[in-house]
């Protein structure tokens, strides 16, 4: 029976069954461990290195999750051939037009990626997680098993209206709220069950490229309204005849400025003149770096026109797919019925899950830690900014958010991607969230921060400045 003793840091970020699977990893593919030889039974691991049976078991889970080892019943966990793992058979021959896949796969994950929607998996509460999926199955088969609600769940409901009154002002009912399957699923849900197809819908310009996508393939017709240095022009509104706007108030996508609440009453006096309706992306509003919190336009609305998204993607997991949808009482009342016809779209077992989660406070604690991370990447990112380009650049709706814009000046975002992508980083172009990309400033390119610590945003910083002003 083998027997070793990796160093492991029980002080670290990384979560301990994360660093005892990568020990045993590396010590297959570099021959350490052989084929054929078995590995240490769960209790006794964990008694040798002070773990839990838990941890233990969680890391040999994903050695064979990943084809390392194999389980055979009362026959713990059992080395596979490491040229099995290694050297699967290819169809043609390995030759210099078909790169290995480890080459393949650092091309296109790059060391330094500032993609927006990457969240600090580094930091995620991984036992308590655990722990809360593990009672969701414990749960009674005819609550978490089935197709649940059409809603919802609604202790989930419950939760989730009382979270927005705490922190977005928002006062509704749990039955004015129903669970979707992410913020495109919602716009959806929201088109069909309003019947707002083939209908004219105003939109920010430059505005959200997946909403503009959702919109377009259910058949409304855009009105592109530009913005002004505090979001969306109420001039241009006017002008277009429309009745529904979809908005990203408390931090527009992609510019990022934070539309200030007088010109949210107006906005809200707006649909309350033409019986409008206005649908608040909500989508990021827990993290600020720079202001004070301004009251939703949910909570400032007092004449029921404001439809209000919220999302766990960005102030929890993407993975989780939920998001939610608080209509205004009266459009509640007309589509309940449509409602009762479609099956929810989340599975009822993470709506249990991200429920207790909720309920056990575990969720709240989350979002306090994540705003205090996010706080300072931002700070690394936007000061390594400023010290290493100086004047060559401009930071663009660094208010709040999980992104920026940077306006390279006088440079062109084709060759400033290609050049990031020579030093192992990679950038993005915002241009798609344009109706018209070529519209979009030629200098500008976007860079996400939340899946990056704050060295690695440094580093990445320091290199693009290399490639891209010292070459």
């Amino acid at each position: 029976m083998l027997s070793f003793t990796p160093l492991l840091n029980k002080s670290g970020d990384i979560p301990l069954y994360i660093q005892l699977y990568k020990y045993i990893r590396d010590q297959i593919e570099t021959g350490k461990l052989s084929a054929g030889l078995s590995l240490p039974s769960i209790r006794q691991l964990a008694q040798h290195l002070v773990l839990s049976k838990n941890t233990v078991e969680s890391a040999y889970n994903q050695l064979l999750a990943e084809g390392y080892v194999e389980s055979r019943a009362r026959g713990g966990y059992t080395i596979l051939p490491l040229e099995e793992l290694l050297m699967p058979k290819l169809p043609v021959e390995r030759n210099a037009s078909h790169p290995p896949l480890h080459q393949l796969e650092k091309h296109h994950r790059p060391e330094y990626d500032f993609r927006y929607g990457d969240i600090a998996f580094d930091r995620f509460p991984h036992e308590q997680w655990k722990s809360c999926i593990a009672q969701a199955l414990a749960s009674p088969p005819s609550s978490i098993l089935g197709y649940g609600d059409p809603l919802g769940f609604y202790e989930l409901r419950q939760e989730i209206a009382q979270y927005v009154f705490q922190t977005r002002g928002v006062v509704c009912h749990p039955d004015q709220l129903f669970i979707s399957a992410g913020t495109q699923h919602a716009i959806s849900m929201i088109v069909q069950l309003l019947g707002l197809q083939h209908y004219p819908i105003a939109m920010e310009e430059p505005g959200y490229f997946g909403v503009k996508t959702v919109l377009r393939n259910m058949g409304c017709n855009l009105h592109p309204v530009t913005l002004e240095q505090d979001g969306i022009s109420l001039e241009k509104l006017q002008t277009t005849g429309v009745n529904t706007v979809y908005v990203t108030p408390s931090h527009q996508f992609p510019i990022g400025m934070v539309m200030p609440i007088q010109k949210r009453q107006r906005l809200l006096q707006w649909a309350a003149e033409r019986n409008g309706l206005i649908i608040e992306d909500d989508y990021d509003s827990e993290f600020r770096y720079n202001s004070q919190p301004i009251p939703s336009l949910k909570a400032l609305d007092k004449n029921e026109h404001v439809i209000y998204l919220g999302t766990f993607s960005k102030s929890f997991l993407p993975a989780a797919r939920l998001s939610y949808i608080i209509l205004p009482t009266p459009q509640m009342n007309k589509v309940r019925d449509k409602l009762s016809n479609y099956s929810q779209a989340v599975s009822p077992m993470i709506q249990h899950a991200i429920w207790l989660f909720m309920k056990y406070g575990f969720f709240a604690r989350h979002v306090r830690k994540m705003k205090r991370i996010y706080q300072a990447r931002h700070k690394a990112l936007t000061d390594a900014i400023r010290v290493r380009m100086g004047d060559c650049v401009e930071i663009i709706g660094d208010q709040s958010g999980m992104h920026l814009l940077l306006n390279v000046k006088k440079r062109n975002n084709e060759e400033l991607l290609r050049l990031a992508e020579e030093v192992n980083c990679r950038v993005y172009t915002p241009s798609k969230h344009w109706n018209i990309p070529s519209e979009c400033p030629e200098s500008y390119v976007m860079l996400g921060f939340g899946g990056l610590t704050e060295q690695q945003l440094q580093e990445g910083i320091d290199r693009l400045n290399k490639v891209w002003f010292h070459q």
